[in-house]
């Protein structure tokens, strides 16, 4: 997800936090306490995206492809930089040292915001198709969500606006609320929002801000409502991702029954669940073919044409797969040449530690789930980049995500 959203959600949980352990005695300490949880929680919530300092130890575009999202995403990582925050606090804090050493709700509290802050920057990352691979060493396969936009305005609104509420100075509130108001208006003008969402947004924002403001400074509803509806959220988005894979798949089938179906990855309309971009890779026989287009789960008389047009993707790659569910591009390759590339080039075996769409042609290798038409993007490889160089070093272990295609599941 984008760090706004996880800045968003951490604010949102040390507020709630603090506002549900019991009170300090004191004013000073309590204030202390606010800003510790609000602090750590931030952070914790950010902190694994710091692994983009290692993205420089591979050549681009390796480094990016397999060190973000890497190992400080994993559970088993998390925990030294959760004491590594715990001792900066400690060293370099002498209020938060004092109020540790003599409060034990604010020792609670703080072990939940940095145990709850990296966790859900784990979960939420999760959420998209780009994927993550959490249990590594024990488990080295990506997981891949294919639920939710990687930007998701959402979020913002369903934990923004508490969060904003919660503020102290009227006038920073009042700043940040027009802002995010004239956000979702310019991404609705932009047209990546419909402006049905954007209706639902605006009357969610507000309907949060009113709970909140009669809940006063210490009310936890309008945060609770938040984290309820962001679930409820991530729930409907899941189902209608799995629905829409289903129609996929079963499309696929009826064209040609002998056909493997090896996966269909999903990515989400922003605050749309009616509205996806798939990627579809199956075979037969020695050929695979990749197809990129749209599905709506809208009935068919309104799909796919109800969809933002923003995000929407125009190109005529085969027509219609079934009603809904529309080709705007497509490609093929073959599993031998895929194979053979895998086995006798090492860059290629890297970079398939990584692709879980991937597309030979012209000379390059592409995992197409990031551009429209199956276009060059940031994974894009030209074979001939690294003819005759040493193999790379600090390649990780992570488990190819097309390993069962390649014939080298276990």
């Amino acid at each position: 997800m984008d760090n706004i959203t996880h800045s968003v959600i951490g604010l949102g949980v040390g507020e709630l936090l603090h506002r549900s352990l019991p009170p300090e005695p004191q004013e000073a300490p309590q204030r202390t306490r606010r800003a510790l949880f609000l602090f750590t929680a931030w952070f914790a919530s950010n902190a694994p995206d710091l692994d983009l300092f290692l993205t420089r130890l591979l050549p681009r575009p390796f480094g990016y492809m397999l060190h973000h999202r890497g190992h400080t995403h994993t559970l088993l990582l998390a925990i030294p930089q959760a004491l590594l925050l715990l001792a900066l606090l400690w060293l370099l804090w002498p209020g938060a040292r004092r109020l540790l050493g003599g409060s034990q709700p604010a020792r609670i509290g703080l072990a939940a915001c940095l145990l709850l802050g990296f966790c859900l920057h784990m979960g939420m990352d999760f959420l998209n198709s780009y994927g993550r691979h959490p249990f590594y060493p024990f488990d080295n396969r990506w997981l891949f969500g294919d639920m939710v936009f990687i930007v998701e305005p959402m979020f913002w609104v369903l934990l923004g606006v508490p969060v904003i509420m919660a503020l102290r100075t009227r006038l920073l509130k009042s700043v940040l609320l027009a802002g995010l108001a004239a956000a979702l208006c310019y991404f609705t003008y932009k047209q990546y929002l419909s402006p049905v969402a954007l209706g639902v947004l605006l009357a969610l924002g507000v309907g949060l801000a009113v709970l909140q403001q009669r809940a006063g400074p210490y009310g936890r509803h309008a945060l609770l409502l938040g984290f309820a509806l962001a679930a409820t959220f991530i729930g409907v988005q899941g189902t209608a991702s799995n629905l829409g894979r289903a129609r996929i798949e079963a499309a696929l089938q009826k064209i040609d029954p002998g056909t493997r179906v090896w996966d269909v990855s999903m990515t989400a309309f922003p605050s749309h669940p009616l509205c996806w971009i798939y990627v579809s890779l199956d075979s037969k026989t020695d050929a695979y073919t990749l197809r990129r287009g749209m599905l709506s789960l809208l009935p068919a008389s309104l799909a796919p044409a109800a969809c933002p047009a923003g995000l929407a993707e125009s190109g005529d790659g085969g027509g219609r797969l079934a009603p809904g569910i529309l080709v705007t591009a497509q490609a093929s390759g073959s599993l031998d040449a895929l194979r053979a590339l895998q086995s006798s080039n090492c860059y290629v075996d890297a970079w398939l530690r990584f692709a879980r769409m991937p597309k030979i042609g012209d000379g390059k290798l592409t995992d197409v789930r990031f551009n429209p038409d199956l276009q060059d993007n940031f994974t894009t490889v030209q074979l001939q980049q690294f003819s005759g160089r040493p193999c790379p070093d600090y390649v990780p272990g992570w488990d190819r995500p097309r390993a069962d295609m390649l014939g080298l599941s276990k």
